[in-house]
């Protein structure tokens, strides 16, 4: 059967090794020859990992020179897992405190709420409320058209769109004149030839 690899945890874990056994300063590609050879990390993925160990804080690293160099002491990495567990356990104590509270408000929201007959039945005429509130809502809206503000608001939107309608008929008796003048053509040769009705008029 095929051997399985390592998880991106093992990686990090086997790398971490590495720094802590030997107390050393590695440039990547130093890594990249010694994970591969003694953790069974693949070289394609030390700069990877180095990055994410890097990006956490694990491994420190700086630039001398042109080159990158890499270290990582148990010192530091014993201090880190403090800091975190620390981290943790104010945030687990934070957590505790908030589901005390949330459990006491739960208790104390539920006096008065005990299932009860006469609970039953104002729970009941409480949703026959509401329905019948959704359904004046709906009379309301059926009714809205005769609304006082709602038709004053339709006959102004009604005059706007009447006034520009009149002014391209204007400009449209304008133009056939001047066609008439200009070229001499019929009127009715003008209206079928751009599609204007014959009973074209202005709105009163």
């Amino acid at each position: 059967s095929k051997k399985k690899g390592l998880s991106f945890e093992e990686k990090r874990a086997r790398m971490m090794e590495i720094f802590f056994e030997t107390k050393d300063v590695f440039q990547l590609k130093d890594l990249e020859k010694i994970a591969p050879k003694e953790k069974g990390i693949t070289s394609m993925s030390v700069k990877e990992i180095l990055q994410s160990l890097v990006d956490d804080g694990m491994v420190d690293t700086d630039r001398i020179g042109t080159s990158n160099y890499f270290w990582a002491f148990p010192s530091k990495a014993l201090h880190a897992r403090k800091r975190k567990l620390e981290e943790l356990e104010s945030q687990f104590a934070e957590s505790s405190q908030k589901k005390e509270a949330l459990q006491k408000n739960i208790e104390k929201s539920k006096i008065g709420r005990e299932d009860t007959a006469e609970r039953a039945a104002l729970l009941e005429e409480l949703a026959a409320l509401r329905q019948k509130k959704e359904r004046l809502k709906t009379e309301i809206d059926k009714y809205r058209e005769c609304d006082p503000d709602v038709v004053e608001e339709m006959r102004q939107t009604n005059q706007v769109a009447k006034e520009a309608a009149n002014r391209w008929t204007d400009n449209i008796f304008s133009i056939k004149s001047w066609a008439k003048r200009k070229f001499g053509f019929e009127e009715s040769r003008i209206d079928k030839g751009f599609g204007i009705p014959e009973d074209l008029d202005y709105i009163d």
